[in-house]
């Protein structure tokens, strides 16, 4: 929310962002944790894979992680409100829609990977889900 004409504006979203050049998504969601929230990563378990395809827009891929094990100190965040949310809390939060679908497999602990394909439209609906 302090990125000017962001897409996720007024929306929760975690921490994260692009692979850079020669990364892979384990190294790079290791340096946007970093970055973000001024935290060392010391142990990510891969939670699954989102395909968000769009109308107006470059499709994009995501893959999640969650983090249990940590060191250091959270930090300001030139991107956005960092908050800790309640695992109880989250789904009250302004998502979107198609988030919800992974979020709440992963509060009910399900520990088998997931693979969504998700489809919004122009003004943000999602559309189609697979």
């Amino acid at each position: 929310n302090k990125k000017k004409n962001d897409l996720n504006e007024g929306k929760w979203i975690g921490v994260g962002g692009k692979l850079e050049k020669g990364e892979n998504p384990l190294q790079c969601a290791m340096r946007e944790i970093a970055e973000e929230t001024g935290l060392t990563a010391i142990e990510l378990h891969y939670e699954g894979i989102v395909h968000f395809h769009y109308e107006h827009m470059e499709d994009e891929d995501i893959y999640v992680y969650t983090c249990e094990k940590y060191e250091g100190t959270i930090s300001e965040c030139s991107e956005g409100t960092l908050a800790w949310i309640d695992e109880k809390d989250v789904m009250s939060l302004s998502l979107w829609e198609g988030d919800r679908l992974f979020l709440e497999r992963m509060l009910k602990k399900v520990n088998i990977p997931f693979e969504f394909i998700l489809e919004y439209d122009e003004e943000g609906n999602l559309i189609h889900v697979q």
